[in-house]
């Protein structure tokens, strides 16, 4: 007998990679759409429902933990528990390190890294209580190579590998895995760069194309999959070979 399935959270996850990550675990799980984009979850989350998915929308704003706690309470009554979490909800604010103005500094990892500490802490304990579930963090390439004008970001994203790893140690005894996944130039609406800074990364990377949502879909959702049971605290590049 198939085992029950219970909610995924994405965060972020009503566009960019976050709606592909969300359309891709729709096929096994319900899904738990968070964003501060409400009317664009809806949308999503209705879609999905017109597919026989169950999703529903939430408006989360993930540096607040006493937000992010509440909302966790009402996926776990809504659709019964929560299984897996993805954070993937994350911000850019690039400046030269020595132009960058230090909110814009705070407010990168106030989202980035407090935000998926805040969702990891409040998910641990529904997913400790069916004793499985599975943690992804969506870092970033820049977390482990750093980039001209990203200081912040790629600390924050370097925070979430090491973040990560320390779940992955803390939870396996109730069979949680912990896991992140690292994606190079992905072409979203964040990466809608003028046509030279484009090919200059298209340069840096031995597979000659920018990488898709849907490539890091796949792998999120393989990380959520029996498939990935024994494999945990690691960070697998999503780059087309950039970082090898």
């Amino acid at each position: 007998m198939e085992q029950q399935r219970y909610a995924a959270v994405i965060t972020g996850g009503a566009r960019g990679i976050g709606e592909a990550i969300t359309r891709e675990l729709a096929r096994r799980y319900p899904v738990a759409i968070w964003d501060i984009d409400l009317d664009g979850a809806e949308k999503l989350a209705a879609e999905l429902g017109d597919q026989g998915v169950q999703a529903r929308a939430w408006k989360v704003d993930v540096a607040d933990y006493d937000a992010v706690a509440a909302a966790v309470d009402e996926v776990v009554e809504h659709f019964g528990g929560l299984e897996v979490l993805i954070n993937n909800a994350g911000i850019t604010r690039d400046a030269l390190f020595i132009r960058m103005k230090p909110a814009d500094w705070e407010l990168v990892l106030k989202i980035n890294l407090t935000g998926a500490f805040n969702c990891s802490k409040a998910a641990a304990r529904p997913m400790m209580k069916l004793r499985r579930g599975h943690i992804v963090n969506i870092a970033s390439v820049v977390g482990l190579m750093g980039n001209v004008s990203q200081a912040n970001y790629a600390a924050s994203k370097a925070g979430m590998i090491g973040l990560t790893k320390s779940l992955a140690r803390e939870l396996a005894r109730r069979n949680i895995t912990a896991n992140a996944v690292a994606p190079g130039f992905i072409a979203t609406a964040m990466t809608e760069l003028p046509e030279e800074v484009v090919q200059g990364w298209l340069e840096r990377i031995p597979l000659g194309r920018a990488g898709t949502p849907e490539d890091v879909a796949r792998v999120v959702d393989w990380l959520c999959s029996p498939g990935s049971a024994y494999i945990t605290g690691q960070v697998i590049n999503i780059d087309g070979g950039m970082v090898m």
